[in-house]
């Protein structure tokens, strides 16, 4: 592949997720499927392009192991942790993590175990549903495990997603609420103020105030401050192996990560999590132009599905009935279930759907600890499931 060659397959991977973006703003169909599903099916296709070179596997190495490593740490910045709910966090996080372990684990041992990589694939999805996407690309870096499988993960996962969506909106929460107690909707002011402020940003577009001398001065910051965390997670894979290397950095990445958001002036770059989505949508692109369909493992990909299947709605009957018998109310069981399952960014979508408002701050809450817990959560699991 020529160097001319190079330079467009590097445009396409990181200016399309930008035209993307656009158009899912734009266009409802495309909004309602996300970017991350849009740049896989464009992955995808690119991948089985009968006339991309095999040489744009040089890319395909490079821009994941690249996009990564910033992502983390930038996406974390943002996390704020308080004591005034630090109770019920403490219940429904717990609840969540242990539902999610054990139904992995059940998962692996009816359908996982009989697929290649079955383990990994176990720490993944058990990062992807206590975290999510960030964790996923995350532990794909850490294992690097099949891409084919990878994008498999991915795709079931929309599939399953979207049939636990119709399950909670149609009667889910109805049903829930009926069997549970109800907490007050009361909110305070500065719970409110952050309501006002996640509704504020989700109007408008993000990747906009890049493009003032304000955005560009943030840019800077952000990438300042990431490029040491990187440097200092790097530098403490020295004290261990290199089979450890990446292990090592992925976690140091995410602990350092949360750190700094500790920082009130890492904390105030709001930009930050916008921009760190942005490379995980780079990464998106390109790991899915990795899939090859013609080694699809078709059989292996049914147990895939079940083994997903089983750890999505298992783990939540299992966080159901925890947060039960902890007295936790219906709207913050199902708000954190979301958060696990989905990430944070569906929980505004659904406190709405249950005219809920302090379900908001519940949902953030747990999901914050979720992209910082699920890392580490993932290859812990991945080293059990390993021993059975």
């Amino acid at each position: 592949m020529t160097i001319l060659s190079y330079i467009i397959y590097t445009l396409i991977f990181l200016i399309t997720p930008a035209g993307v973006i656009w158009l899912c703003r734009r266009v409802s169909l495309l909004g309602k499927l996300g970017p991350i599903m849009v740049l896989y099916a464009i992955g995808m296709l690119i991948g089985n392009m009968p006339f991309v070179p095999d040489s744009i596997a040089t890319l395909q190495d490079i821009i994941p192991n690249v996009m990564i490593p910033l992502a983390i740490p930038m996406m974390l910045f943002g996390c704020t942790f308080t004591r005034k709910e630090m109770p019920l966090q403490i219940k429904i996080i717990t609840s969540g993590f242990l539902a999610t372990c054990t139904a992995v684990t059940v998962g692996y041992l009816l359908f996982g175990s009989h697929i290649s990589e079955g383990a990994e694939v176990g720490g993944i999805i058990t990062g992807m549903y206590t975290g999510g996407t960030l964790n996923a690309a995350a532990l794909q870096a850490i294992f690097r495990i099949n891409s084919e499988t990878y994008i498999l993960i991915n795709s079931y996962d929309i599939i399953i997603s979207f049939a636990y969506f119709v399950f909670l909106f149609s009667f889910g929460i109805k049903a829930f609420r009926r069997m549970y107690s109800q907490g007050e909707n009361t909110i305070s002011q500065s719970d409110e103020a952050e309501i006002a402020k996640q509704i504020e940003i989700a109007k408008q577009n993000p990747y906009r105030q890049l493009f003032t001398r304000k955005g560009a001065v943030q840019l800077g910051k952000i990438l300042g401050v990431t490029l040491i965390i990187v440097a200092l997670s790097a530098a403490s894979t020295l004290l261990f192996d290199q089979q450890w290397f990446m292990v090592v950095f992925i976690l140091m990445l995410t602990t350092l990560g949360v750190a700094s958001s500790f920082i009130k002036s890492v904390r105030a770059l709001d930009m930050s999590y916008d921009i760190g989505m942005y490379l995980i949508y780079v990464f998106s692109i390109t790991i899915a132009s990795m899939a090859d369909f013609s080694n699809l493992d078709l059989a292996g990909g049914i147990y895939q599905l079940a083994f997903m299947v089983v750890a999505v709605f298992l783990s939540l009957g299992i966080h159901a009935i925890a947060c039960r018998l902890m007295r936790v109310d219906a709207d913050s069981m199902v708000i954190s279930s979301v958060a696990f399952i989905n990430s944070p960014p569906f929980v505004p979508m659904v406190s709405a759907a249950m005219h809920n408002k302090r379900a908001l701050v519940t949902g953030l809450g747990a999901g914050i600890v979720g992209y910082a817990v699920g890392n580490h959560l993932g290859v812990l699991m991945s080293q059990l499931l390993n021993m059975l």
